[in-house]
């Protein structure tokens, strides 16, 4: 597949992550300390441990994960989302306002967790304030060109959604910006919608149109962080 022509630059991306970055940061620190403590979209993770987790990535060195994972294999977590589940964990027992403050510091940094890319960050952010902002029934819509290039990189790469394999059989595609992708039954909705229908998230069904999209509900396997190699 060749790239799209609507491509952002790298610079793009990082400006995108930025407002992605303070756009969570504005969401969670408007929400009550006992909204705080209530489910998110991630299965056993809070809306806490969500802020936990994406303080994680601007700040992780090679060493830092490196422990993660030796103290993950220690406890029987042999996949990298096992791993990450734990650090989650661990990082989700900060305070609320030292997670807010480590959360504004990393809203420009171009930090990168090693063996990842802007990319990475981009969906990590989108995606994970949709987990909060749609557990909590707050409308918070992912700017749709954002999104677009965030889906991109979730369609184009396999690790760790499978989208490609989970959705075959579908065509998908935005109401709100050129994209499609995939062959088969046609499923439409908002860009944000199908980022979250890329990444796993049953919650986007309810938001989708099309003669595919009974089909996908009836068929749909939710991302499950637990069973990756």
């Amino acid at each position: 597949m060749s790239a799209p022509d609507y491509w952002m630059t790298e610079d793009d991306v990082w400006a995108a992550v930025a407002t992605a970055r303070a756009s969570f940061v504005d969401l969670v620190a408007g929400l009550d300390p006992a909204d705080w403590e209530r489910p998110s979209l991630c299965t056993g993770w809070r809306v806490h441990d969500v802020a936990a987790h994406l303080t994680l990535a601007p700040t992780s060195s090679r060493a830092a994960l490196a422990r993660g994972l030796l103290t993950a294999l220690a406890r029987g977590r042999t996949s990298f989302d096992g791993m990450m589940d734990l650090l989650t964990r661990e990082a989700g027992t900060r305070p609320r306002e030292e997670l807010l403050a480590a959360l504004r510091a990393t809203v420009g940094s171009r930090r990168l967790a090693p063996g990842t890319t802007p990319h990475v960050a981009l969906v990590d952010a989108l995606v994970h304030t949709q987990d909060v902002a749609v557990a909590l029934g707050l409308d918070v819509p992912a700017p749709p060109v954002a999104a677009r290039e965030a889906a991109e990189r979730v369609w184009a790469v396999s690790f760790p959604f499978r989208a490609r394999r989970r959705l075959a059989g579908f065509r998908l595609v935005a109401a709100d910006v050129p994209w499609r992708r995939g062959e088969g039954q046609q499923v439409t909705g908002s860009m944000t919608a199908l980022l979250l229908l890329l990444t796993g998230r049953p919650a986007a069904l309810a938001h989708l149109d099309g003669d595919g999209a009974r089909r996908l509900a009836r068929s749909f396997a939710p991302h499950d962080r637990e069973e990756l190699p």
